[in-house]
Protein backbone atom coordinates (compact mmCIF):
# COMPACT_ATOMS: atom_id res chain seq x y z
CA UNK A 1 0.00 0.00 0.00
CA UNK A 2 1.13 3.54 -0.76
CA UNK A 3 0.05 6.74 0.98
CA UNK A 4 -0.88 10.07 -0.59
CA UNK A 5 -1.52 13.24 1.42
CA UNK A 6 -2.72 16.63 0.15
CA UNK A 7 -3.53 19.69 2.20
CA UNK A 8 -6.69 20.63 0.28
CA UNK A 9 -9.41 18.66 -1.49
CA UNK A 10 -8.47 20.18 -4.86
CA UNK A 11 -5.04 18.56 -4.55
CA UNK A 12 -6.32 14.97 -4.31
CA UNK A 13 -9.99 14.95 -5.31
CA UNK A 14 -9.35 13.76 -8.88
CA UNK A 15 -7.31 10.85 -7.52
CA UNK A 16 -9.96 9.98 -4.94
CA UNK A 17 -12.53 9.85 -7.75
CA UNK A 18 -10.44 7.14 -9.43
CA UNK A 19 -10.30 4.88 -6.38
CA UNK A 20 -12.13 1.56 -6.64
CA UNK A 21 -13.11 -0.70 -3.74
CA UNK A 22 -13.30 2.48 -1.64
CA UNK A 23 -13.30 2.34 2.13
CA UNK A 24 -13.34 5.26 4.55
CA UNK A 25 -11.63 5.23 7.92
CA UNK A 26 -12.00 8.07 10.40
CA UNK A 27 -9.10 8.70 12.79
CA UNK A 28 -9.54 11.77 14.95
CA UNK A 29 -10.59 14.54 12.58
CA UNK A 30 -8.94 12.96 9.51
CA UNK A 31 -10.72 10.76 6.98
CA UNK A 32 -8.59 8.21 5.13
CA UNK A 33 -9.94 6.83 1.85
CA UNK A 34 -8.36 3.56 0.79
CA UNK A 35 -8.81 1.23 -2.17
CA UNK A 36 -7.26 0.50 -5.53
CA UNK A 37 -5.67 3.40 -7.44
CA UNK A 38 -4.46 2.51 -10.94
CA UNK A 39 -4.22 -1.09 -9.75
CA UNK A 40 -2.21 -0.29 -6.59
CA UNK A 41 -3.39 -0.51 -3.01
CA UNK A 42 -3.46 3.11 -1.83
CA UNK A 43 -4.72 5.33 0.95
CA UNK A 44 -5.43 9.03 0.45
CA UNK A 45 -6.13 11.85 2.88
CA UNK A 46 -6.76 15.59 2.98
CA UNK A 47 -4.78 16.80 5.99
CA UNK A 48 -5.67 20.50 6.02
CA UNK A 49 -3.14 23.34 5.71
CA UNK A 50 -0.21 23.70 8.08
CA UNK A 51 2.51 21.66 9.71
CA UNK A 52 0.65 20.22 12.71
CA UNK A 53 -2.31 19.11 10.59
CA UNK A 54 0.10 17.47 8.15
CA UNK A 55 2.22 15.74 10.79
CA UNK A 56 -0.79 14.32 12.66
CA UNK A 57 -2.33 13.04 9.43
CA UNK A 58 0.95 11.46 8.30
CA UNK A 59 1.49 9.75 11.64
CA UNK A 60 -2.04 8.35 11.72
CA UNK A 61 -1.61 7.07 8.17
CA UNK A 62 1.71 5.43 9.01
CA UNK A 63 0.54 3.76 12.22
CA UNK A 64 -2.82 2.55 10.90
CA UNK A 65 -2.12 1.68 7.26
CA UNK A 66 1.65 0.94 7.24
CA UNK A 67 2.29 2.35 3.74
CA UNK A 68 5.51 1.38 1.96
CA UNK A 69 5.99 5.08 1.20
CA UNK A 70 4.16 8.37 1.70
CA UNK A 71 3.90 11.12 -0.90
CA UNK A 72 2.87 14.63 0.03
CA UNK A 73 1.57 16.31 -3.11
CA UNK A 74 -0.07 19.58 -3.99
CA UNK A 75 0.64 23.17 -4.91
CA UNK A 76 3.33 25.62 -3.77
CA UNK A 77 4.79 29.01 -4.35
CA UNK A 78 8.00 29.41 -6.33
CA UNK A 79 11.08 29.58 -4.13
CA UNK A 80 13.25 31.46 -6.63
CA UNK A 81 13.02 33.38 -9.87
CA UNK A 82 14.01 30.42 -12.03
CA UNK A 83 10.90 28.49 -11.00
CA UNK A 84 7.65 29.52 -12.68
CA UNK A 85 3.91 28.92 -12.44
CA UNK A 86 3.12 25.49 -13.90
CA UNK A 87 6.55 24.02 -13.12
CA UNK A 88 6.97 20.93 -10.94
CA UNK A 89 9.38 20.71 -8.00
CA UNK A 90 10.41 17.35 -6.54
CA UNK A 91 12.12 17.55 -3.18
CA UNK A 92 15.61 16.26 -2.56
CA UNK A 93 14.97 17.32 1.03
CA UNK A 94 12.48 19.35 3.03
CA UNK A 95 13.25 22.10 5.51
CA UNK A 96 11.12 23.98 8.03
CA UNK A 97 11.99 27.60 7.43
CA UNK A 98 10.07 28.90 10.44
CA UNK A 99 12.03 26.83 12.98
CA UNK A 100 14.54 29.12 14.66
CA UNK A 101 16.39 28.38 17.89
CA UNK A 102 19.42 30.38 16.76
CA UNK A 103 19.37 32.57 19.91
CA UNK A 104 20.65 29.52 21.83
CA UNK A 105 23.28 28.67 19.24
CA UNK A 106 21.48 26.39 16.76
CA UNK A 107 21.53 27.03 13.03
CA UNK A 108 18.29 28.44 11.63
CA UNK A 109 16.01 25.63 10.54
CA UNK A 110 17.45 22.89 12.72
CA UNK A 111 14.62 20.65 13.93
CA UNK A 112 15.21 19.52 17.50
CA UNK A 113 15.07 15.81 18.37
CA UNK A 114 16.07 14.72 14.86
CA UNK A 115 18.74 17.48 14.81
CA UNK A 116 18.49 18.05 11.07
CA UNK A 117 17.95 21.11 8.92
CA UNK A 118 17.39 19.21 5.68
CA UNK A 119 15.08 16.24 6.19
CA UNK A 120 15.97 13.86 3.36
CA UNK A 121 13.46 12.52 0.87
CA UNK A 122 13.79 8.97 -0.39
CA UNK A 123 16.20 8.87 -3.36
CA UNK A 124 14.55 5.94 -5.15
CA UNK A 125 11.07 7.45 -4.87
CA UNK A 126 12.44 10.81 -6.00
CA UNK A 127 13.94 9.26 -9.13
CA UNK A 128 10.60 7.67 -9.98
CA UNK A 129 8.81 10.98 -9.38
CA UNK A 130 11.22 12.80 -11.69
CA UNK A 131 10.59 10.27 -14.46
CA UNK A 132 6.82 10.51 -13.91
CA UNK A 133 6.87 14.32 -13.92
CA UNK A 134 8.87 14.43 -17.13
CA UNK A 135 6.12 12.37 -18.76
CA UNK A 136 3.64 15.25 -18.23
CA UNK A 137 3.62 17.24 -21.44
CA UNK A 138 4.75 20.85 -21.33
CA UNK A 139 5.90 20.86 -17.69
CA UNK A 140 9.39 21.87 -16.52
CA UNK A 141 10.75 19.73 -13.69
CA UNK A 142 13.09 20.92 -10.91
CA UNK A 143 14.76 18.98 -8.12
CA UNK A 144 15.81 20.68 -4.90
CA UNK A 145 14.89 21.75 -1.40
CA UNK A 146 11.27 22.50 -0.58
CA UNK A 147 10.75 24.88 2.36
CA UNK A 148 7.80 24.51 4.73
CA UNK A 149 6.37 26.94 7.25
CA UNK A 150 3.09 27.92 8.84
CA UNK A 151 2.59 30.93 6.61
CA UNK A 152 1.45 31.65 3.06
CA UNK A 153 4.39 33.39 1.43
CA UNK A 154 3.33 36.45 -0.56
CA UNK A 155 6.33 38.75 -0.17
CA UNK A 156 9.31 38.82 -2.47
CA UNK A 157 11.54 39.83 0.45
CA UNK A 158 10.42 36.89 2.57
CA UNK A 159 10.86 34.53 -0.36
CA UNK A 160 14.38 35.85 -0.92
CA UNK A 161 15.27 35.37 2.74
CA UNK A 162 14.07 31.74 2.68
CA UNK A 163 15.98 31.09 -0.52
CA UNK A 164 19.18 32.66 0.83
CA UNK A 165 19.03 30.43 3.92
CA UNK A 166 17.96 27.15 2.33
CA UNK A 167 18.24 27.51 -1.49
CA UNK A 168 14.59 26.50 -1.67
CA UNK A 169 12.98 25.81 -5.02
CA UNK A 170 9.45 26.01 -3.58
CA UNK A 171 7.69 27.31 -0.47
CA UNK A 172 4.61 25.72 1.08
CA UNK A 173 3.04 24.64 4.37
CA UNK A 174 3.11 20.83 4.81
CA UNK A 175 5.99 18.97 3.16
CA UNK A 176 8.55 19.42 5.92
CA UNK A 177 6.10 18.14 8.53
CA UNK A 178 5.18 15.04 6.51
CA UNK A 179 8.88 14.42 5.87
CA UNK A 180 9.63 14.70 9.61
CA UNK A 181 6.84 12.27 10.55
CA UNK A 182 8.08 9.79 7.95
CA UNK A 183 11.70 10.20 9.02
CA UNK A 184 10.85 9.55 12.66
CA UNK A 185 8.98 6.36 11.73
CA UNK A 186 11.47 5.12 9.13
CA UNK A 187 9.03 5.39 6.21
CA UNK A 188 10.28 6.54 2.78
CA UNK A 189 8.85 9.94 1.86
CA UNK A 190 8.47 12.07 -1.23
CA UNK A 191 7.30 15.66 -1.62
CA UNK A 192 5.88 16.79 -4.97
CA UNK A 193 4.81 20.35 -5.66
CA UNK A 194 3.24 22.05 -8.66
CA UNK A 195 3.81 25.80 -8.70
CA UNK A 196 0.62 27.87 -8.44
CA UNK A 197 2.10 31.31 -7.71
CA UNK A 198 5.37 33.22 -7.53
CA UNK A 199 5.23 33.69 -3.71
CA UNK A 200 5.59 37.44 -4.15
CA UNK A 201 3.29 40.46 -4.03
CA UNK A 202 1.10 38.97 -6.77
CA UNK A 203 0.42 35.69 -4.95
CA UNK A 204 -3.12 36.62 -3.96
CA UNK A 205 -3.96 36.98 -7.67
CA UNK A 206 -1.92 34.06 -9.02
CA UNK A 207 -2.91 31.45 -6.45
CA UNK A 208 -6.70 31.28 -7.08
CA UNK A 209 -6.16 31.41 -10.85
CA UNK A 210 -3.59 28.65 -11.19
CA UNK A 211 -4.26 26.33 -8.24
CA UNK A 212 -6.55 23.94 -10.11
CA UNK A 213 -4.16 23.73 -13.08
CA UNK A 214 -1.23 23.10 -10.75
CA UNK A 215 -3.15 20.42 -8.86
CA UNK A 216 -4.02 18.73 -12.15
CA UNK A 217 -0.33 18.53 -13.03
CA UNK A 218 0.61 16.86 -9.75
CA UNK A 219 -2.24 14.37 -10.10
CA UNK A 220 -0.99 13.46 -13.58
CA UNK A 221 2.43 12.79 -12.07
CA UNK A 222 0.87 10.38 -9.57
CA UNK A 223 -0.90 8.50 -12.35
CA UNK A 224 2.37 8.11 -14.24
CA UNK A 225 4.16 7.14 -11.02
CA UNK A 226 1.73 4.30 -10.26
CA UNK A 227 1.44 2.99 -13.82
CA UNK A 228 4.98 3.28 -15.20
Amino acid sequence: MVGLIGAMSVEVEALMDKLTERRETRIGMDTFVSGKLFGRDAVLAVCGPGKINAALCAQSMILHFHPEWVLNLGVAGAGEGGVSIGDMVIATAAVQHDVDTSPIGDPVGMVSKINLIEIPCDAALRARLVAAAKAVEGVRVHEGVIATGDQFIHSGDVRSRINSLFHAKAVEMEGGAVAQACYMHGVPCGVLRSISDQADGRSDMDYPTFTRLAASHSQQVVEHLLTM
